[in-house]
């Protein structure tokens, strides 16, 4: 469990279902992917974070607003395909009824912490389709710096977007 000054992020369980159901199946939050997703693939994500948990130790977390309790996204780290390579990404889901309040940022943030803290990983990653302005406006915000911009069959354009262990530091280090 992490926590931040108003999240809480928790390994997913199966009673996550019909929150994570409700922002995944919606077309505006899903806008950048191929499709909201259904009842299986809703399924199969919580399913694939918790196999994540078991195989690395880490996967995507369920975020949980500490004031009330409630399910609003996804944050964590999961070993993506950028480009080609398998690299640790951070990754993050807002209900789109707390877009836009600063939760994306804080989770990522907690999420790039998190990673430096406890892996060995030099770098971390975010990737996105060209058109999400707010996912790689969230990676900026955290530190990280568009790295590559590559052809993706799904995404059409891809953008990925870095931190690397010794800017981490830096960072730290400047906001002491």
């Amino acid at each position: 469990m992490i926590e931040t000054q108003r999240l809480i992020l928790r390994e997913y369980t199966l009673d996550d279902f019909n929150a994570l159901y409700e922002i995944v199946s919606d077309p505006e939050t899903m806008q950048h992917y191929p499709a909201p997703f259904n009842e299986e693939k809703t399924r199969n994500w919580i399913m694939w974070n918790l196999d994540n948990y078991d195989k690395y130790g880490f996967g995507l977390w369920a975020i949980v607003l500490k004031e009330t309790g409630g399910f609003i996204g996804d944050c964590g780290l999961t070993m993506q395909n950028i480009d080609g390579e398998m690299l640790p990404e951070i990754g993050y889901h807002i209900s789109k009824k707390y877009q836009r309040q600063g939760f994306a940022k804080e989770a990522a943030r907690a999420g790039r912490d998190w990673t430096f803290q406890n892996t060995a990983y030099n770098a971390v990653y975010s990737y996105m389709k060209y058109t999400n302005i707010a996912s790689y406006s969230t990676a900026a915000s955290v530190g990280m710096k568009k790295v590559k911009e590559y052809s993706d069959a799904q995404n059409v354009i891809s953008f990925a977007y870095s931190v690397t262990r010794s800017e981490w530091e830096a960072l730290k280090a400047d906001n002491k």
